[in-house]
């Protein structure tokens, strides 16, 4: 067992993982394999980094939990990958920029490494993290062919929730970029490298908009301010928009697990 967090075994795992950062998420994603939670097989509880492995649509995925940020996301995926995973689905949420409402879905074309992690994984030279295209393109069909609101591009990977950079999280918007949250750059840099070295491991992102970044220079009322404002709904709105999400990323995982 050379995982040191996971605490897994060869074919424990399914070759396609979906990703969520948080536990509970990971337990209501392998409620919905077939069969339910009963049908599943929890694979590791270790330190809280729920595992499960199933089926969807009679297709073997798996479902591991990252928690927040890059540096546990690199730990999993470097062990999903020491176990023979290839394709990875991060399913998360973020902060959406500009046009985008609460429960809109974001595909990550590619994500801005700003992160130490892109330093790292990247020996300290400019990186550009980018997601698989088959796997972008198929997590795209899914939420649109659930009739969710989609959109695809770049999004920016960071390590700090609130940014204390004087423009904060915001000038990332004005920029172009649809969203930020705080995994995917590392994610997509790990499978890059694993697909440099001729493994076909590959990786997409889907996430839901769980709060709107207000940019101060756009709206009059927090113009007014001079502060950047982040909406969120309750809790339990959240969950509902995500869930919706977590039914497009089942079903790309489906159809991308099957070949």
């Amino acid at each position: 067992m050379p995982q040191i967090h996971l605490h897994a075994e060869p074919g424990d795992y399914a070759p396609v993982a979906l990703l969520p950062g948080d536990p509970n998420r990971a337990t209501r994603i392998a409620a919905r394999f077939d069969g339910g939670l009963e049908a599943s097989r929890l694979v590791t509880s270790h330190r809280g980094l729920l595992g499960y492995t199933g089926k969807v649509n009679g297709v073997p995925v798996s479902v591991q939990t990252t928690m927040m940020g890059t540096p546990t996301t690199t730990i999993v995926v470097e062990e999903l990958l020491m176990l023979g995973v290839e394709t990875f689905i991060r399913v998360g949420t973020c902060g959406g920029y500009g046009r985008l409402g609460i429960g809109d879905v974001v595909v990550a074309m590619a994500a801005a490494s700003s992160s130490g992690i892109g330093a790292t994984l990247g020996g300290h030279e400019p990186t550009a993290p980018t997601g698989s295209l088959d796997v972008v393109l198929a997590l795209a069909e899914a939420s649109r062919a659930a009739g969710l609101v989609t959109h695809v591009g770049p999004i920016v990977t960071s390590d700090v929730f609130y940014d204390p950079h004087p423009d904060g999280a915001v000038r990332w918007g004005r920029r172009g970029y649809l969203a930020a949250e705080m995994e995917t750059a590392a994610l997509y840099l790990l499978a890059m490298r694993e697909q440099a070295r001729g493994r076909p491991v590959r990786a997409g992102t889907i996430l839901t908009v769980s709060d709107v970044i207000v940019d101060p220079m756009a709206d009059q009322a927090v113009r007014a301010s001079s502060a950047e404002t982040w909406f969120r709904p309750p809790e339990d709105e959240v969950t509902r928009r995500v869930d919706l999400t977590i039914g497009a990323a089942l079903s790309a995982a489906a159809v991308l697990g099957a070949g």
